[in-house]
């Protein structure tokens, strides 16, 4: 939600936002009438329940003559209060509604749509080989490591098992990743995978990304697509301590996503899929530390990176690209030698104060209370890892070798080919 006071002092900002997200301008100035028509039925609310109080006052001290008049009086002031009250609730509603159709305000990321990303830096050089390279769905079968047919025969198309070295590569990947999130000051958390309408609806999912979320009608509940939703919920209508912040948890949990518009790409193995595993960095910080704290979750992903030993390049998303709740997202892409590109492996998104103020998390600043800025970054998307993984690693006989700062997590220094 943005800060409605700053959309009336300088609405063509908001605008200009919503131009460069390719989003429509004109829901900001539907978002001020609604402000405008909430704030005169709130004065004419007032105003009546004032002269309300005072008829009240009158009646009380009215010789007896003349209470039967006042009393009618009453009568009619209470019906116009009870419907000025009601017009109150329904305008307040509207604001409310017309809030959410705004995304937050964009300012510094690249202009354009999902191609017209910036890259920032390039980290490693792009592996060579002198055999013929197999995809991850070869390796993952040679390794006995993934099991595609069997995955879509008990749960449909884009479902997997990860059996022997994968279920033990996926542990390993982990718990590598919570172990650098708990050095670096993070509390671990595994948080629930099943959330009410209002975590949802309140970190932005249920907009433009409705159509990829799950829903269980029956109860009223939505299966997360990242652990980012519970967390941000974790504080909902809390005040927190200004003196700990940033207040940093690192959350481990199943994804899923419906795909939504994704049908024809990456439908041979698990880079696209409607189920993987998370390990998500996420920080309630000082609105004034949000873009410094970004870098620093940037910081943490480009350090995991480095122990995968993977070949990377750090993007910043246009602006037509970002989720309603980012101002700023940045990607590692890592490079996948079977496909010949940079894929996305993680991402971290400056969601400023839009998140808490829809989730009223906030914090003491002198006699107020604010809302926070919330940050979110991947440090590590389990199964799109371990697709790098196998394939930048892979060696000509089938074998892949693990990176020196995950091998004690695994207990093995090579994967070897079971067929």
């Amino acid at each position: 939600m943005i800060d409605i006071k700053a959309l009336r002092d300088d609405p063509e900002r908001f605008r200009v936002s919503q131009r460069v997200r390719g989003e429509d301008p004109q829901l900001v100035d539907a978002l001020l009438a609604a402000d405008e028509a909430w704030r005169a039925a709130t004065t004419r609310y007032e105003g009546v329940r004032a002269e309300q109080k005072a008829l009240g006052r009158q009646v009380a001290a009215a010789p007896a003559e003349l209470k039967a008049t006042l009393l009618e009086k009453a009568k009619s002031l209470a019906d116009e209060v009870k419907s000025a009250e009601a017009a109150v609730s329904a305008d307040q509603a509207e604001l409310r509604a017309a809030s959410y159709r705004v995304s937050n305000l964009v300012e510094g990321a690249p202009a354009g749509g999902e191609d017209d990303f910036v890259v920032l830096d390039t980290v490693g050089a792009v592996p060579a080989y002198d055999f013929a390279v197999r995809d991850h769905v070869e390796l993952g079968e040679l390794l006995g490591a993934i099991d595609i047919a069997r995955g879509a025969k008990v749960s449909g198309a884009r479902f997997y098992f990860l059996t022997g070295v994968g279920a033990l590569l996926e542990l390993a990947l982990v718990n590598l990743a919570i172990a650098q999130a708990v050095a670096a000051g993070f509390t671990p958390v595994i948080p629930p995978a099943l959330v009410k309408p209002e975590a949802m609806e309140g970190t932005g999912f249920l907009g433009a990304h409705a159509a990829e979320v799950y829903r269980l009608a029956d109860d009223d509940l939505y299966l997360v697509g990242t652990s980012e939703v519970p967390l941000a919920a974790f504080h909902m209508d809390e005040i927190l301590d200004a003196d700990r912040l940033p207040m940093r948890y690192v959350g481990f949990s199943p994804c899923f996503r419906r795909e939504a518009g994704s049908y024809g790409r990456d439908t041979q193995g698990i880079i696209r899929v409607h189920w993987f595993d998370k390990v998500e960095m996420f920080s309630f910080c000082d609105p004034a530390d949000a873009e410094v704290e970004h870098q620093r979750l940037l910081g943490w992903e480009r350090e995991f990176l480095g122990k995968l030993e993977l070949p990377y390049r750090v993007v910043d998303i246009a602006a037509g690209d970002l989720g309603s709740s980012a101002v700023r997202k940045f990607d590692c892409e890592a490079w996948v030698p079977s496909q010949g590109r940079y894929r996305e492996l993680t991402s971290t998104s400056n969601c400023t104060s839009f998140q808490a103020r829809r989730l009223g998390v906030r914090t003491r600043a002198g006699d107020a209370t604010i809302p926070v800025a919330t940050l979110n970054g991947t440090l590590v998307a389990v199964a799109r890892a371990i697709v790098a993984l196998l394939e930048v690693h892979q060696r000509a006989d089938g074998s892949v070798r693990v990176p020196a700062a995950l091998a004690p997590y695994l207990g093995r220094e090579v994967l070897e080919p079971v067929r």
